[in-house]
């Protein structure tokens, strides 16, 4: 203990001041340095984020009992004990003349968030996906001493690997939900690890097709084909008319066929009816749903859909699929002759089996022959769709890992490691319990 300004006797062999009227009461052991709750501040900027920072935060209160919560999310991060400055559905925005015409307003947002952030001063900051608003915040946060952390990797496995400088120059720690992630990362230097993906804990190894079907009152024994043109509007209109027109086909073909349709939202539906419509489906045959995308999976005999997280969950339900991908023509030049994409595969199981488990049909070849085509082709071959079953199971039981739980420890390991090694000023030290 410094003398400072007070006088007092010196303690023999120090040169140390003790104050003659409190030295006997001194302690042996150093004052506690006073500790303050950890703070974690996170940014989810849509439905599926909101359910990840959910999960993450109630495995990090398991760590960190009197943690505190704040940034931006939904319903479910509210209700898991994140105060929420801003609601996730103000980050939601689909597509460039979206995107511009709400820029002002989004800029302002996020130079009022990351200040905020800042003047709290969390213990670390996590952007749940939402690259494009998360990483430059990330940036922000750290050049100004802040821990960051991305969760959810972009697909820098699919194209632009260099992609990831920029994601390390932004986050301490990248939290992948795939395996084939890591590695990438690790040729450039930057720290990521291979957590799980949370719906694949969520899924049951086994699903009870029955059930399903009893849930959405479809006859238990007829063949059943689900169509799931995107979740997106520009997805929809560019996938609903070639898939429709292949099930007109089928519907042709086999005239016991039903279909099941899970429409994403009210946007999405009323243009998937239009859509059917067009292309004269018998509706006698056809369920449009409200959302139920899951239950419709389960319930098929087999899934038509865009690529995309769909992908993944047709697999995790042990559904045979047919995958269609179409981007706006100029999009389709562009990336082709510059050679941005890197992979053979697009569809989630594929890239993760290493081989085709499901056929993909991308751009020119996503037509009413070639899908219609490919669907048959399960329809008709029983044993492939039996021969799928290993591959599904040995990929779901390699994806699930208890995602949210190690998520929160590789968070929590981020935070002692700050600690132990000393970096950060005295405050940040003393946060930690």
């Amino acid at each position: 203990m410094n003398s400072g300004s007070i006088s007092g006797t010196r303690e023999p062999g120090t040169g140390n001041a003790l104050p003659t009227a409190l030295s006997p009461s001194l302690p042996d052991s150093p004052l506690p340095v006073p500790r303050r709750k950890v703070r974690i501040a996170l940014v989810a900027g849509e439905a599926s984020g909101d359910g990840l920072g959910a999960g993450l935060i109630r495995a990090l209160r398991e760590r960190f009992p009197d943690a505190e919560f704040a940034g931006i999310g939904g319903d479910a991060m509210r209700n898991a004990g994140c105060e929420t400055w801003f609601d996730a559905s103000e980050l939601a925005l689909m597509g460039l003349a979206e995107i511009l015409r709400h820029l002002p307003r989004l800029l302002k947002l996020r130079k009022e968030f990351r200040q905020r952030v800042l003047d709290w001063q969390p213990d670390v900051f996590i952007g749940i996906d939402a690259p494009d608003f998360n990483l430059g915040v990330e940036k922000w946060l750290k050049q100004r001493g802040l821990r960051t952390v991305h969760y959810v990797s972009p697909s820098v496995w699919a194209w632009r690997e260099k992609r990831a400088e920029k994601i390390g120059a932004s986050a301490d720690l990248v939290l992948c939900l795939f395996p084939m992630e890591p590695p990438i990362y690790a040729r450039h230097g930057i720290d990521a690890r291979f957590v799980g993906h949370p719906m694949a804990d969520e899924i049951p190894l086994h699903s009870d097709r029955p059930q399903a079907r009893a849930a959405l009152d479809i006859p238990a024994q007829v063949p059943l084909l689900a169509v799931l043109p995107g979740s997106r509007l520009g997805e929809v209109s560019r996938l609903g008319p070639p898939f429709f027109a292949a099930v007109w086909q089928l519907c042709e073909d086999k005239r016991d066929l039903h279909i099941v349709v899970p429409a994403a939202n009210a946007k999405c539906k009323a243009m998937i009816v239009e859509q059917m419509r067009a292309a004269a489906l018998p509706s006698a045959r056809v369920h449009l749903l409200d959302g139920h995308a899951r239950d419709a999976m389960i319930a098929a005999d087999v899934v038509m859909l865009a690529s995309g997280t769909a992908t993944l969950e047709t697999m995790l339900v042990k559904r045979p699929m047919v995958v269609g991908y179409r981007v706006a023509e100029l999009t389709y030049r562009i990336v082709s002759a510059l050679g941005l994409i890197k992979v053979n595969r697009f569809a989630l199981p594929n890239v993760l089996a290493g081989k085709d488990l499901a056929p993909e049909l991308i751009q020119h070849d996503c037509s009413p022959e070639n899908l219609a085509a490919a669907v048959t082709q399960w329809f008709e071959h029983p044993d492939c769709v039996a021969g799928l079953q290993d591959d599904y199971l040995r990929l779901h039981e390699q994806l699930r890992q208890d995602a949210s739980a190690r998520a929160a420890d590789a968070v929590a390991g981020l935070l002692l490691d700050r600690r132990e090694s000393g970096t950060g000023n005295r405050e940040s030290k003393a946060r930690l319990p």
